[in-house]
C-alpha cells in the first residue's frame, strides 16, 4: 500500500477512518465509526431496511484495506450474484474517487475489481459453492448474509482461516428462528474474536434527520407488528417463541471441524417418519461428546432405499448397533422396516417407544453445557441440515421453509399445554431414542452401552 499509508503518529484504525473521512467525503454517526473500526476477525451487523448496512461493509473493507501492506484478496459472497450489487458499486466508486481504481469487470455474475497495487476484489455466489474453494481470501464481506444457509456461512469461516483473515457479515433479519439471529446473540456476549452490532434504520441521519423520533419512525412503530419493529427497523432478533428446544444454539452446538473417526464405534439411530421424513443420524462418542457425524433425512424413499444410501457412506463400516423407533418393528404391506435391516445389513435395531416429554428433556440436558467442562454434551456437523432445521437453525430442506418443532400453541401464539406438535421432529426422535437407549431417561455418565448383537440369521 505504498501510494495510500496511513499516518504513523495515531492509532492505525483511528488513522484509516480519518482518512476516509476526508478522501470520501464521509461523515459516519458515532455507531458507524464504532463498527468500521472493530477489528475482531467476525462481525456481524443486523440492520434495519435502509440503515445503510452495504455502505457500512463496503466503508469496512476499505478501512481494512487500507490497513494492509501488501496487495490482497477479498470476496463478496451472498445466496446469489445480484445481492452482491450494492457493496460492489460502492467499492467502485469509492476507490475510483480514491484515485487507485485500475480494472472494473462489469457485472454481475461474477464481478471483479482490480486496484492499482494488484488487490482484488471478487464477487461469489453461494450458489455454487465451488466458487468458494478457490485461494483463501484476507477478508470476506457476506453480503444480505441472513439470507445465506449455515452451510454457506461455516464455508465463509473456513475461507477466512488459513490467513487468518477476517468475516464481515451484514443483513436484516427474516425471522425469529435460524442462525442469523443466534449467531447475532451469541457474538454479542463473547469478549474474543467476535462482535454484533444493531444498525437501526433510524441511524440513516439522511432519511430520519430526527432519529429515533423521527415522524416517520414514530409512525411505523404505532402501525408495524412489534416483531416487525424490533426486526425490520430496530435491528433487534425478537425472541423465538415455542420452540421445543429452545437450548439449542447454532454457534455452540455445530461444529464444522466434527468428521467420521475411522475405526470408533458409528451408532445409527432412527425414526422411518412415513408422512414426514425418514431420518437415521450417524453418531459417534468423541471425546465423551455424542457427535451427530452425518444423517440421512429424506422424503417419500423406503426403507430399502435408504438403505442404499446409508450402506453407501464411508462410516458404515464402522457401524456398530442401532436403535429406531418400536414403529419399525410393525409390520406394514412389507416387512416392517427393523426387519429389513436386518436382512439386509446384520444390524439388529434396539427399538424404543419413548415417553415424549421425558426424552425431550433427555435430548435438552444433553444440549446444556456440563458444569464441569462448561462443554455441550452433543455436537452436530453442519452436514446434518435436517435435524438443525428441526431445532430451528435453518430452513427445511426440503422447501426452504422454516418448519421447526414447536409447543402447541393458540391462535394468539400463546403455548397451550405440556405437549409438543407431532410433526418436524423426525432427526430429533431419532436422537431421543438413541440417547435414551444408551443413558436411559436420567443422565448417568457411567454407564455402559448395551452392546447391541449383529444379526447372524
Amino acid at each position: 500500500m505504498a501510494t495510500l499509508t496511513a499516518p504513523a503518529d495515531s492509532p492505525r484504525s483511528q488513522a484509516v477512518i480519518e482518512y476516509i473521512f476526508s478522501k470520501l467525503d464521509f461523515l459516519p454517526t458515532p455507531l458507524q465509526a464504532e463498527i468500521l473500526t472493530c477489528r475482531k476477525r467476525f462481525v456481524l451487523v443486523a440492520g434495519g431496511e435502509q440503515a445503510g448496512k452495504s455502505m457500512v461493509a463496503s466503508k469496512y473493507l476499505i478501512s481494512r484495506f487500507l490497513e494492509t501492506e501488501e496487495p490482497g484478496l477479498y470476496w463478496l459472497v451472498a445466496a446469489d450474484y445480484e445481492r452482491t450489487r450494492a457493496e460492489f458499486d460502492y467499492l467502485v466508486q469509492d476507490f475510483a474517487t480514491l484515485g487507485i481504481l485500475k480494472e472494473v469487470t462489469k457485472r454481475v455474475d461474477p464481478g471483479r475489481i482490480v486496484l492499482a497495487d494488484g488487490t482484488r476484489i471478487e464477487t461469489k455466489s453461494a450458489k455454487d459453492p465451488r466458487t468458494l474453494a478457490m485461494r483463501a481470501p484476507n477478508g470476506i464481506l457476506g453480503c444480505e448474509a441472513s439470507q445465506l444457509d449455515l452451510d454457506s456461512f461455516y464455508r465463509l469461516r473456513a475461507r477466512a482461516a488459513p490467513k487468518r483473515g477476517w468475516l464481515f457479515l451484514s443483513g436484516t433479519f427474516e425471522g425469529s428462528l435460524g442462525w442469523y439471529p443466534q449467531l447475532f446473540s451469541s457474538w454479542q456476549t463473547k469478549m474474543d474474536d467476535e462482535q454484533s452490532f444493531s444498525l437501526p434504520s433510524f441511524s440513516n441521519q439522511y432519511l430520519y434527520p430526527e432519529g429515533e423520533n423521527d415522524p416517520e419512525i414514530l409512525k411505523l412503530k404505532a402501525q408495524a407488528s412489534d416483531e416487525f419493529f424490533m426486526e425490520r427497523i430496530q435491528g433487534i432478533p425478537c425472541p423465538p417463541s415455542g420452540l421445543v428446544f429452545g437450548e439449542f444454539r447454532a454457534d455452540i452446538h455445530v461444529d464444522e471441524e466434527i468428521e467420521w473417526v475411522p475405526g470408533e464405534p458409528v451408532y445409527i439411530w432412527m425414526d422411518p417418519g412415513y408422512a414426514g421424513a425418514y431420518a437415521v443420524m450417524a453418531v459417534q462418542d468423541i471425546n465423551g461428546q455424542m457427535c451427530a457425524i452425518d444423517e440421512i433425512y429424506e422424503q417419500g424413499l423406503t426403507t430399502d432405499a435408504i438403505i442404499d444410501i446409508t450402506t453407501s457412506k464411508p462410516w458404515w463400516k464402522d457401524v456398530h448397533s442401532g436403535t429406531i423407533d418400536i414403529a419399525g418393528y410393525q409390520h406394514q404391506a412389507m416387512s416392517a422396516p427393523a426387519e429389513l435391516w436386518m436382512d439386509r445389513t446384520g444390524i439388529y435395531l434396539d427399538a424404543q417407544k419413548i415417553r415424549i416429554n421425558e426424552g425431550t428433556e433427555r435430548l435438552k440436558g444433553f444440549l446444556k453445557p456440563d458444569p464441569i467442562t462448561n462443554k455441550p454434551k452433543v455436537l452436530f456437523s453442519p452436514k446434518c441440515k435436517g435435524i438443525l432445521s428441526e431445532f430451528g437453525a435453518m430452513p427445511s430442506p426440503f422447501d426452504g421453509q422454516t418448519r421447526a418443532y414447536r409447543w402447541k400453541t393458540d391462535r394468539e401464539g400463546n403455548i397451550v399445554g405440556d405437549t409438543p406438535e407431532d410433526k418436524n421432529n423426525h432427526a430429533v426422535k431419532a436422537m431421543i431414542y438413541g440417547l435414551v437407549s444408551r443413558y436411559g431417561y436420567g443422565y448417568v455418565m457411567s454407564r455402559e452401552f448395551i452392546k447391541v448383537k449383529r444379526w447372524s440369521g
